[in-house]
């Protein structure tokens, strides 16, 4: 079968690879329709790996997919063929101590699609996943729309996590596709105010026209002191969603006292920082999230529903000899690229 690997240091090719078959009686052959352009795939082209996880080429990267069933193994009774499906890229053993205690994205054995070490990913045109990893798809739904309801999984997951009452402030800093997911959930949730920051003219435009209360670009402006005269209380929760060293400064800077930072984003960094005495004197609560837990279903049932217009994050489409493109204008933000589609079907 046809797939996109890394060949090299930011080298994309189309290679042919043997194609998959069921292994288990609990596979599912999938026909891969969509595979948006993550930035932990960005991380993998870029720089070669994420914190201890290194590349080893060739590797075939891509997790926010979706797909067709083509063929279910024997014991299979959560999906059927024909269906499109949204794949959870998280493989979890359901046996360790997270499992049980009802954390399988922290799973001791996870095996996680386009994790070098782990998987190889879903930039192809077959996939077999374990049928506790796909997700029946109402068929008013487009390929585009289910295969976004894994990184909007990731916006509700954070927006859980901060435990977000109704009416509160809300500062989402990064307006990528994850902090415009985390948008999506908030205002889902209820969410009062909310203003967001970027770097990129283009992707501050578009919080506005997707309905952020504020939006302002970091780079010609001073985020924290437009924002005091804004909130001078501050913000009950803020979501990092740069995985830059100054968002984390702003959000310390821009939260109320007993606010909340809910680090998103992925630093390029092994190490970031906190100013202590601030942090401890307005006792802020630092809240890590790692991918999602539980929550690809509630993300279809949302968009089905019609009230999160995940859609409108797809920006840019292009076929698999194309990803070398694709993941160029992402990582140069150009165009006012939110997300690029890879368009296997």
């Amino acid at each position: 079968m046809k797939a996109v690997a890394l060949t090299g240091p930011q080298r994309l090719e189309v290679i042919d690879v043997p194609s998959p078959k069921l292994s288990s009686d609990k596979d599912v052959l999938l026909k891969i329709e969509r595979v948006g352009v993550c930035g932990s795939d960005l991380h993998y082209f870029e720089h070669g790996r994420i914190g201890s996880r290194v590349v080893r080429p060739p590797f075939i990267p891509g997790h926010e997919c979706s797909g067709i069933v083509v063929e279910i193994g024997a014991a299979v009774t959560r999906v059927k063929q024909g269906q499109r499906v949204a794949v959870d890229p998280a493989m979890s053993c359901g046996q360790c101590d997270q499992c049980l205690s009802g954390r399988p994205h922290t799973c001791r054995n996870l095996r996680f699609l386009g994790c070098p070490g782990e998987s190889d990913g879903a930039l192809c045109e077959w996939l077999v996943m374990p049928e506790a990893c796909l997700y029946p798809a109402d068929e008013r739904l487009s390929a585009d729309q289910v295969a976004l309801c894994e990184p909007l999984s990731i916006g509700m997951y954070a927006v859980r996590l901060s435990q977000l009452t109704a009416g509160a402030s809300v500062l989402i800093l990064g307006s990528g596709p994850i902090g415009l997911c985390v948008y999506c959930a908030a205002r889902s949730a209820g969410a009062g105010e909310v203003c967001m920051t970027d770097l990129v003219e283009e992707r501050i435009q578009f919080a506005k026209k997707m309905g952020a209360d504020w939006s302002g670009n970091a780079a010609k402006q001073d985020m924290v002191a437009l924002l005091r005269q804004r909130r001078p209380e501050g913000f009950d929760v803020a979501f990092e969603c740069a995985g830059k060293q100054s968002t984390l400064d702003e959000a310390v800077e821009l939260l109320k006292p007993g606010g909340k930072i809910v680090i998103v984003g992925i630093p390029r960094e092994d190490r970031v920082s906190f100013p202590i005495d601030l942090l401890r004197r307005k006792e802020l609560a630092i809240i890590n999230v790692r991918r999602q837990n539980h929550c690809v279903r509630p993300a279809l049932d949302a968009v089905a529903s019609g009230s999160v217009p995940v859609e409108r994050l797809a920006t840019h489409w292009f076929p698999p000899e194309g990803a070398q493109a694709a993941f160029e204008m992402v990582r140069d933000y150009r165009d006012g690229v939110i997300k690029a589609m890879i368009v296997f079907a």
